[in-house]
């Protein structure tokens, strides 16, 4: 049975999103279109974001017409879940640091500071990241960047995925975004829905859309999330 605190919603289903080219274009705002649509999901079910980013990049992106994004969901997964939330009220978190220990992360923090600095391509400005992203599409940059990382630090107990517009995220073995569904496995959804565009094998949503507990639904971008969500869901 879904927890009474959900009691409201018709359908006893939770339909997680990741952030990042699925609620909005990648660190840019979510479209008033996108808040309303979620705000008519919501009515129905239970929704929930999940992202790789910090609770501070997420809610630039999410709190739409200045509204806090806590308030707009029902659960908020940031760091993959390690910082969570339910109805705006912080659960158990993890910490990455404590995990990995000071020095073992000062030195892959290091080994990725001096990887960037050597790389020679012609666009290092923050400021171009659709240029990063076609030049990275072409060139295999972080997929290059990902393998090294997976062959210096193979005994790190660390996974290494492509993710986001321009950027890969670095996790724990396990603390994927499936770690985001240790917070909800007892709440009694009878579906667990999950949105997201990094689907394929090394992207950062691969292992929670194929997870066996999850529906998975791959987009292209947020207007096919909109797409599918008027569709089949609103």
């Amino acid at each position: 049975m879904v927890s009474s605190v959900f009691a409201d919603r018709p359908q006893k289903k939770l339909f997680l999103f990741d952030v990042d080219g699925t609620l909005s274009l990648a660190r840019q705002s979510a479209s008033d279109e996108m808040a309303e649509a979620l705000r008519d999901l919501r009515k129905k079910a239970v929704i929930g974001f999940v992202g790789g980013s910090d609770l501070a990049k997420i809610s630039e992106q999410l709190s739409v017409n200045g509204r806090n994004a806590l308030d707009d969901f029902d659960y908020g997964f940031a760091e993959n879940g390690l910082t969570a939330y339910k109805l705006g009220k912080q659960l158990a978190s993890q910490s990455f640091i404590k995990f990995l220990g000071e020095e073992k992360y000062k030195k892959l923090a290091n080994f990725v500071l001096h990887y960037i600095a050597d790389l020679d391509i012609p666009i290092k400005r923050i400021a171009e990241r659709l240029e990063f992203q076609a030049y990275d599409q072409v060139h295999g940059i972080r997929a290059a960047f990902v393998k090294v990382l997976q062959e210096k630090f193979a005994d790190y107990g660390l996974t290494f995925a492509i993710g986001g517009q321009i950027s890969f995220d670095v996790f724990p073995h396990g603390w994927d975004k499936t770690y985001a569904l240790k917070h909800v496995e007892d709440e009694g959804f009878e579906e667990i829905h999950f949105f997201g565009d990094k689907t394929y094998e090394g992207g950062n949503d691969h292992e929670i859309f194929t997870d066996p507990r999850t529906i998975g639904h791959s987009v292209k971008d947020p207007d096919d999330t909109l797409r599918i969500l008027r569709e089949h869901f609103l």
